[in-house]
């Protein structure tokens, strides 16, 4: 059964201002945000398909501030797209928020569901099913940078069963989304106790044994000191996609998590068009694009990689585990944001810098404790990885056949 279709307006609530962009750029400005007060929504907190909403790494503006711009407010249950940049971004802000009110920014759009026309989870799902997503992107009507407008919004095509079935779709595929959202949960608590204990060690140099160890120049004593190009290398083996199968699979940035070390994510090589760099199971990627982005994470397949990340390969196994947690820590990645090397459009990494940054290597029997902590953490962030991947496939299979009414509900 295929159901009648309507457009996305016809949905929104009747009052004025359900369908709206954010303010003007030069009212929402850097200068106006401040340590706390309403979240401002931007593309960092929308994914596509991925996840609902990302309901962290804000910038705020004063209460004061946000009320010069209460048309463009957002709650829990409006569906926000991105109108520039990377459009096809669609997030819907879910019940159990962290905050009450929020801000769209300047490049976000914003919808407010008639919850009796339609349920606002079951809208946001059509929106990201890969059909909406290919649509969505090729009403593109910007030049360099990609844009979409109010007037695309509206009229964006949004099939229309009966409320109950519309009711059972969303309990389906949420059922679906509680599995992967709980595997991300036990991927961050895994990640936060890998970085503690690199904290713990490496940082604050409080590692077993330490109250007998003495510090020289900051340095443990029993310690060695070296570059980070003294244990791995900048691979660069560059390979055409059609020398690779068509389902090698394919990170690019658009694919790497922010402060996340796993890389859940990937396309596949018939999806690129250009030259890339190979990588092996176990290498780390660094996104040397706007580093500051901190895009960085281990392998867990062979494939095949944007030219715009750096494939760091370990000289020694012994020691692949603590390159890991040094260059995806912070202090890594903000060295490397002002190191940065102009490009003709954005900041780029230089690795000639990077590879002289140093490192504390302790004692064999130390470094073997550590290795076999970090190693069990990553063999867990590995499963759990494959889990929320087969997870999505089977979820994107389902979705557009439950959507489009070929299953019957």
């Amino acid at each position: 059964m295929n159901w009648p279709m309507v457009q996305l307006q016809e949905l929104a609530r009747p009052e004025k201002g359900s369908i709206v962009s954010g303010p003007f750029g030069s009212n929402i400005g850097s200068r106006f945000f401040v340590e706390e007060g309403v979240p401002v929504i931007r593309g960092n907190n929308l994914t596509v398909g991925r996840e609902k909403f990302i309901d962290e790494g804000f910038v705020f503006l004063t209460e004061e501030k946000a009320s010069e711009f209460k048309n463009c407010g957002a709650i829990k249950d409006d569906i926000i797209f991105t109108a520039a940049g990377t459009i096809g971004q669609v997030g819907l802000i879910p019940e159990n928020t962290k905050f009450e009110k929020y801000i769209i920014s300047n490049k976000q759009l914003r919808v407010r569901i008639d919850t009796s026309k339609a349920n606002p989870v079951f809208v946001y799902y059509w929106l990201t099913t890969r059909e909406m997503n290919r649509h969505i992107i090729g009403l593109n009507n910007g030049g360099a940078v990609p844009l979409i407008n109010l007037s695309i919004i509206r009229k964006l095509p949004v099939p229309l069963p009966p409320y109950e079935k519309q009711e059972k779709i969303v309990s389906i595929i949420s059922a679906y989304d509680s599995l992967i959202e709980n595997n991300h949960r036990r991927i961050q608590l895994l990640e936060q106790s890998a970085r503690l204990l690199y904290r713990e060690w490496f940082v604050h140099l409080r590692f077993p044994g330490h109250e007998h160890v003495r510090i020289i120049d900051g340095v443990p004593e029993g310690w060695e000191t070296l570059e980070l190009s003294d244990i791995c290398s900048d691979i660069r083996e560059t390979v055409k996609p059609e020398q690779v199968k068509s389902d090698t699979p394919y990170i690019g940035l658009e694919h790497m998590p922010r402060k996340s070390i796993t890389l859940m994510e990937w396309g596949k090589s018939e999806q690129v068009t250009s030259n890339k760099f190979k990588y092996r199971k176990g290498d780390i990627l660094f996104g040397k694009i706007r580093p500051y982005f901190h895009k960085v994470g281990l392998t867990f397949t062979d494939g095949i990689t944007s030219s715009d990340a750096i494939v760091i390969r370990s000289k020694n196994q012994k020691l692949a585990h603590l390159l890991l947690m040094v260059v995806s820590s912070d202090h890594f990645v903000a060295v490397t944001s002002e190191t940065v090397r102009e490009g003709s459009k954005m900041p780029r990494a230089d690795w000639k810098v990077l590879k002289k940054y140093k490192i504390m290597i302790p004692p064999l029997l130390l470094l073997e404790n550590f290795n076999d902590i970090i190693k069990s953490i990553t063999s867990q962030l590995e499963i759990l990885s494959f889990q929320i991947h087969k997870l999505q496939q089977a979820r994107d299979i389902l979705l557009p056949r439950l959507m489009n009414g070929e299953i019957t509900v």
